[in-house]
């Protein structure tokens, strides 16, 4: 969290958004995903006026975790849920980022071991920041222009 930078893109772009925004994120602190992601998140939501987080742990709230399974069957975190002020929610973002996903997810049906890649998932988070994540999670968030009527 100390080290987690905010380009101010993303803070610009919550607003932009005209309405307030509530972030419930499921993780778990022994999460790799997990502590790359929510820092940045949090420290976007520190900084924003429109976006409150608020962190539930998955092996606290297992009936909540089950709503949100990644491919239907696992429990993977981060999730980030994406809620309105009035508590409507507009969809969720995780367990990683898509591009990082889809290459982890390609990586082990070639065979090779989920520990192993642990190295390269680490310096993919180090040099993306967490911005691939903002960004993901405010196109989430832009959907509620027009459930709420606000031009685009």
């Amino acid at each position: 969290y100390q080290l987690a930078r905010v380009p101010p893109w993303a803070i610009a772009d919550a607003s932009l958004l005209g309405m307030r925004f509530r972030l419930v994120v499921i993780a778990e602190d022994w999460c790799g995903d997990a502590t790359n992601t929510v820092p940045v998140l949090a420290r976007w939501a520190e900084l924003t006026t429109n976006v409150e987080l608020r962190v539930l742990r998955r092996d606290q709230h297992p009936d909540v975790m089950d709503h949100y399974l990644t491919g239907g069957t696992a429990r993977s975190i981060p999730v980030v849920i994406v809620l309105t002020e009035s508590m409507e929610e507009l969809g969720w973002w995780g367990p990683r980022p898509k591009e990082l996903q889809a290459w982890t997810m390609a990586q082990r049906a070639a065979g090779r071991d989920k520990k192993a890649l642990y190295p390269e998932i680490r310096r993919w988070y180090a040099k993306d920041k967490g911005e691939t994540t903002l960004r993901e999670v405010l196109a989430v968030m832009g959907p509620a222009r027009e459930v709420v009527g606000v031009p685009s």
